[in-house]
């Protein structure tokens, strides 16, 4: 009788990607960086919020590279609709803008990164590859901007500044949660949120932080 041994082979998971710019130039140029990308390919383009909007309700994404910039509409305004209507669906932002307040409008929009369009066209794939393993991504040039103290802390919605506040005061997530009328669910949620956009990983580092930054008294 024959050995039979069965070889399973397993194929990476396809990641769909919709480029969002009014630029079509643009949008060919960062096509073809991504057509290099194994596992990666372009299913959806647009040049206005309306037309992104519709691909995304209409077929799977997963991760949108969108600009600042769109025709009758703000790609920072459009990354908060994503994050409203379509919160499993990243948001890279891929901007000629490096002024701090597009920076910070976008991560308190939900961006999970930004990368600059003169920056080398390595960035854009480094920067996915990063958010695609739940990680954040930022062109070099905006660390300086990013390492300010004052940009971190304005990065965080109103309700994500509570319940660092709550850290802060050595209260639990069922503590948090039951304080804010929010589910313990939610309120974890909250906390990777802030540990990503902080870029800090430990409770402790966002006691540290919030006491330094934040003007809480620890109660």
């Amino acid at each position: 009788m024959l050995d039979e041994t069965v070889t399973t082979v397993t194929t990476p998971a396809t990641t769909n990607v919709m480029i969002v710019d009014d630029h079509p130039m643009i949008r060919d140029g960062v096509r073809a960086r991504l057509e290099s990308m194994p596992g990666v390919q372009v299913v959806a383009e647009a040049g206005t919020a309306e037309e992104a909007l519709k691909h995304a309700a209409r077929q799977p994404i997963n991760l949108v590279l969108m600009d600042i910039n769109l025709q009758g509409s703000s790609g920072i305004e459009l990354t908060g609709q994503f994050q409203l209507n379509f919160p499993d669906i990243a948001v890279l932002i891929l901007s000629m803008h490096n002024k701090a307040e597009y920076v910070l409008q976008s991560i308190r929009a939900g961006a999970r990164g930004y990368v600059l369009k003169d920056a080398p066209g390595s960035d854009i794939v480094r920067a996915i590859e990063a958010v695609l393993n739940g990680g954040v991504y930022y062109s070099a040039a905006l660390m300086p901007i990013l390492a300010q103290p004052r940009i971190k802390e304005e990065s965080l919605t109103a309700r994500e500044r509570q319940v660092l506040e709550q850290i802060a005061k050595g209260a639990s997530n069922k503590s948090i949660a039951e304080t804010l009328d929010l589910s313990v669910r939610t309120v974890e949620t909250h906390c990777l949120n802030i540990k990503r956009k902080l870029d800090i990983e430990g409770r402790s580092e966002l006691i540290k932080f919030a006491l330094e930054n934040l003007r809480i008294e620890r109660g």
